[in-house]
């Protein structure tokens, strides 16, 4: 009988060893990723204050408020835009290619003098910018 208690208590100590084992694995993995949802709040928390940073912002010039062109994100719609940036993407869209500024400008404004034409390049590289 002797026998039988120690083989008994030489088996639950080799499953305490293992046990022992799998719960410091196991509070390792929780710690780590505990550690991984802090940094995710953290990034969260970055981006979110990076894009309201990057959000359109009325903008007012010489007192007057302007309209700002607004980032590509899924609830903006076309619609949004200011009329000339409209034309300028229904032009874009009905071309068949790559476009250039004096292409774009054939359609609805006279771009025959430059200082008509730099606007125009602004205003395609603003839609570019922002998607």
């Amino acid at each position: 009988m002797l026998e039988r208690i120690t083989a008994r208590r030489v088996e639950l100590d080799e499953l305490e060893e293992q046990l022992n084992k799998q719960l410091a694995e196991v509070r390792a993995e929780h710690d780590e990723l505990a550690a991984a949802e802090r940094v995710l709040e953290r990034m969260s928390e970055q981006l979110a204050e990076e894009r309201a940073a990057l959000a359109p912002m009325p903008g007012q010039v010489g007192g007057r408020a302007v309209m700002m062109i607004p980032h590509r994100a899924p609830d903006v719609e076309e619609t949004m835009l200011p009329p000339d940036y409209q034309r300028i993407l229904s032009v874009v869209r009905q071309a068949a290619g790559p476009v250039m500024a004096r292409e774009v400008g054939d359609v609805g404004v006279d771009v025959s003098v430059r200082s008509r034409l730099e606007p125009l390049r602004g205003k395609l590289v603003r839609l570019v910018d922002r998607g």
